[in-house]
């Protein structure tokens, strides 16, 4: 065992060990920023190129239906069929649902020890950290082992599941020591924790604004910074082996989809559900004096959906031209109404773009 695994060993058996009260909180949040450091660095990239308008990752135990799910998914809603990618590591399925083209990407051996630097993992998780969207495929008759397994794995990766960025201000400065504020009653941190924490990352001036009831784990996310907060959907498989009472109660998970990737069942309700967490918005283009092309969509991710980000889209020399633009749909009060670049746009507008 090489020495830094040792001590990671040694450290979380300390943290075992130290029941959470009070007192040892700020020992805890010692413990925890030494574990540090989990970020998936770089990697040499496992070779997937980005298509699509967005990445879905699938992770999962073998034999728990992943690949069967995959290739039926694909099948079903494939456009295109058999990709040029002998070069690749893992050869992507594109879906097209909506407009949209969707990329399905499987991630193996991210369960087996990756984190830990071992063989193609690293890559494995560069390429994780970059999907929209993952999908835990779990095995309906003993989920709860394995997705407690591939969630601690991921978030050692510096993958946060289901969760937003903690609501915290860090800013280091080069003088004037630790300046903490809290704009609401914190029930873990103090100046003491917050000052031990940041002093393992040998900051020792920086100003720290908590604007939520934040945890130690919190403050070192971001402290470290290279987190990336991913949506996730547990795929619940092999419904066909479980009684109708069972699947009423896995309706009431959150995050959950109960699916049988073999009968091909409830695939609706899945895409359904990966369309509500990936958050695309769709706009339709009309060229001057024809009816707008339904067909094709440019798809923006819900984070960047202005007129600008349009342009980029299609192509970066447009935004040179552009002197305005004409929208119907629901971003505009009149249909159309003339906007310029920094409008926003929503899901399923016509957008008619106006050259210089």
């Amino acid at each position: 065992m090489s020495s830094t695994l040792a001590k990671i060993a040694e450290i979380e058996a300390e943290m075992a060990r130290t029941q959470k009260n009070k007192a040892t909180a700020h020992h805890l949040g010692l413990l925890k920023a030494r574990l540090g450091g989990g970020g998936g660095g770089p990697g040499e990239g496992f070779d997937v190129a980005k298509t699509g308008d967005a990445r879905i990752g699938f992770v999962g135990f073998p034999s728990v239906g992943k690949s069967t799910l995959l290739s039926n998914l694909a099948g079903v809603y494939s456009e295109v069929a058999a990709y040029e990618f002998t070069t690749l590591t893992t050869v992507p399925g594109v879906i097209r649902y909506k407009g949209a083209k969707i990329q399905l990407l499987d991630l193996p051996g991210i369960i087996e020890g990756a984190k830990d630097g071992k063989g193609r993992g690293r890559q494995v998780i560069a390429v994780a950290r970059t999907c929209n969207l993952i999908l835990i495929v779990l095995d309906v008759l003993k989920p709860l082992g394995h997705k407690k397994i591939i969630e601690n794995e991921l978030e050692g990766f510096g993958i946060r599941l289901n969760s937003k960025p903690p609501n915290i201000g860090f800013k280091k400065k080069d003088k004037g020591g630790i300046n903490l504020t809290a704009t609401c009653p914190q029930s873990e941190l103090d100046a003491e924790t917050v000052k031990s924490i940041l002093a393992e990352y040998k900051i020792h001036n920086a100003d720290v604004t908590l604007r939520s009831d934040a945890t130690a784990d919190d403050l070192i996310d971001v402290v470290e910074g290279n987190r990336v907060y991913i949506p996730c959907i547990y795929v619940l498989n092999k419904i066909d082996q479980i009684s109708i009472e069972e699947l009423d109660i896995i309706y009431k998970v959150p995050h959950c989809v109960p699916i049988s990737a073999h009968h091909r069942w409830n695939f609706d309700d899945l895409l359904e559900k990966i369309w509500d967490y990936l958050k695309l918005v769709r706009i339709y283009t009309k060229p001057k004096g024809q009816l707008p092309d339904y067909t094709s969509p440019v798809v923006l991710p819900y984070s960047r959906t202005t007129v600008e980000d349009f342009c980029m889209k299609i192509h970066k020399n447009l935004i040179k031209e552009f002197k305005y633009a004409l929208v119907w749909g629901l971003s505009v009060k009149h249909n159309p109404q003339k906007v310029g670049k920094d409008h926003t746009l929503e899901d399923e507008d016509v957008i008619q773009i106006v050259k210089k």
